[in-house]
């Protein structure tokens, strides 16, 4: 394909994935699924799990991919694309972030992180010196604490924008549970990724590059929150034209987006992670309202669904082709609820938070989400991961997300007050501007 025959298949590429996605969530509606676990499902039914199974040829003429990466595909369209999407997410995510509402509860928020952070990790990096030794789950050139780092680093993720967007939706902001379960995940994330970059520095045999990754993310962040937000603060009405974001402001903050992700992407640290910081450090009001309500609906309708694709294509769950990964998959499913859902519940109630709202907590915690498949693609593109332990792990972060709003539903929903709305027909009056999780 030349240039241009690239161009119009991607086009035909989007119409599939977008309609399709939005089949899948018709249906996970109907049982209470948000449109973003419905994303997650369809990027794999795309992929060769199941669209490749069942009509190969047809899935390989959309979705052509060269292997030997000698002749340029149509897939390296999808991958900037889906990476903009992400990045647009998690500034969104970022502008919603609020630090005033996890101080109201940070012992109890760094009490079940800890324990969200250390179980798991443990059980993760278990797995990681068992699948080593007795598999070949890990590629040759992936030593045995690179394996028990990596898988350690796994279990410990938290789907913290999918946290925030459930959060919302259950009408939890401000809550003793919505707060504690806020700021455990964005700080178990955090970690999550100081130990990514610890496995990667490993990997390339530099560990001058962690300490380049940790430190220079560290001084990212002070640089932005201590000097561009109170900046953007205090030159703000610069961004407006009256009483709403003008054009040139938006220009403006979706520049310091990408700048942002430039910056994280850069010093090795992930895209999204930059993205999120310069969102946190967005004027709050009119500018973040603004550019909410601009961003997201093409974020969420066009170039997310894009990036849970891309992933679903390099999910190939047919490799568990034996009893044995299957039970290795299992093992793994077991731990991370254990590791994360258990361990959290019972930091939450070791802190003097009722059962119910514990439990709600443990729940909430437990789903991986969007930032598990962002942290194995990073994985498998370098060559840490193979491609089976891949589907076992997109595996286990679909399963756990699925759980979170059903079990949420019937463990703790019937709990809450019954002036507390909390279906998707009577939504509860939100703290920040309304977002639609779909």
């Amino acid at each position: 394909m030349n240039n241009l025959q690239l161009a119009i298949h991607f086009f035909l590429q989007l119409a599939a994935i977008l309609l399709f996605c939005r089949l899948v969530g018709a249906a996970a509606a109907r049982l209470g699924q948000p449109q973003v676990v419905a994303e997650m499902i369809a990027g794999v039914l795309l992929g060769p799990s199941l669209f490749g199974l069942l009509l190969p040829e047809l899935q390989a003429w959309l979705f052509p991919w060269d292997k030997t990466q000698t002749l340029r595909d149509t897939q390296s369209y999808l991958f900037p694309a889906s990476q903009l999407g992400l990045a647009l997410y998690m500034f969104i995510v970022g502008m919603e972030f609020r630090m005033d509402i996890i101080r109201k509860k940070l012992a109890s928020s760094m009490a079940v992180s800890a324990a969200g952070m250390l179980a798991p990790f443990i059980l993760g990096a278990a797995l990681g010196w068992l699948f080593f030794h007795h598999t070949e789950l890990f590629p040759k050139r992936t030593s045995l604490v690179e394996a028990m780092l990596f898988l350690g680093a796994s279990m410990c993720i938290t789907a913290f924008p999918m946290l925030a967007r459930i959060i919302h939706f259950k009408g939890l902001n401000g809550t003793t549970m919505g707060t504690v379960a806020i700021g455990a995940g964005a700080i178990d994330d955090a970690t999550a990724w100081c130990l990514l970059a610890v496995v990667l520095a490993s990997f390339d045999d530099n560990w001058f590059h962690a300490v380049q990754n940790i430190g220079g993310g560290i001084a990212y962040v002070a640089v932005t929150l201590a000097l561009i937000r109170p900046l953007l603060a205090k030159f703000q009405c610069h961004l407006l034209q009256g009483q709403s974001l003008s054009e040139a402001g938006l220009v403006v903050c979706l520049a310091l987006m990408a700048l942002g992700a430039w910056a994280t992407d850069t010093l090795g640290l992930h895209a999204v992670f930059g993205a999120f910081v310069m969102g946190a450090a967005m004027p709050r009001g009119v500018v973040t309202k603004d550019l909410i309500s601009r961003v997201q609906p093409l974020t969420l309708a066009l170039l997310l669904p894009l990036f849970f694709t891309y992933s679903g294509l390099n999910t190939k769950i047919g490799l568990l082709n034996n009893s044995t990964l299957w039970i290795l998959c299992i093992a793994v499913l077991a731990a991370a609820i254990l590791g994360k859902g258990v361990a959290c519940w019972l930091a939450a109630r070791a802190t003097g938070i009722s059962n119910r709202e514990a439990m709600g907590i443990g729940v909430l915690m437990n789903a991986r989400g969007l930032m598990e498949l962002i942290i194995i693609n990073i994985g498998l593109q370098r060559g840490i991961i193979s491609e089976s332990l891949f589907a076992i792990l997109v595996i286990m972060a679909v399963v756990t997300t699925l759980m979170a709003s059903p079990i949420f539903d019937r463990l703790v929903t019937p709990s809450l007050s019954p002036s507390t709305p909390n279906s998707p027909d009577n939504p509860p009056p939100p703290l920040q501007p309304n977002l639609n999780l779909n």
